[in-house]
């Protein structure tokens, strides 16, 4: 058994070759293999989102906080709010965030396949990210 005690892990700021604005990452769980899922709290700021992305093995977010936007490639823009829970198929391309005004914050959890959660694309541009 393992406790991770809330605050023993640092926040990590999103890196600026995954995210647009300003993004704030909690990690909660990692644990060692062979184990290969992961969760991790993630806080967008106003404007804030990832860029268009696929998960090998799927994604699923879970809405704590605010209001958020999602979108699948091909898809509409849509609303999340808290006590939403979104399902990314694997390889579905696409993106999340805040919405234009509003902080959002989502549990995301993600599995491994061969050591690899996620694969990143280009970033969503001002166009697609507007309603």
């Amino acid at each position: 058994m393992e406790i991770k005690r809330s605050g023993a892990q640092p926040s990590g700021k999103g890196p600026a070759d995954w995210f647009t604005g300003t993004v704030r990452i909690d990690p909660l769980f990692s644990p060692p293999d062979p184990a290969r899922v992961a969760g991790a709290l993630v806080t967008f700021e106003p404007g804030a989102r990832t860029a268009w992305h696929t998960h090998p093995l799927g994604q699923t977010l879970i809405v704590t906080t605010g209001l958020g936007w999602v979108q699948r490639e091909g898809g509409p823009v849509e609303e999340i709010r808290p006590g939403d829970v979104v399902w990314f198929a694997p390889g579905e391309k696409h993106w999340h965030g805040a919405s234009s005004t509003t902080a959002m914050s989502h549990i995301a959890i993600q599995e491994k396949l061969d050591g690899k959660a996620v694969d990143w694309m280009e970033h969503v541009t001002d166009e697609q990210y507007r309603r």
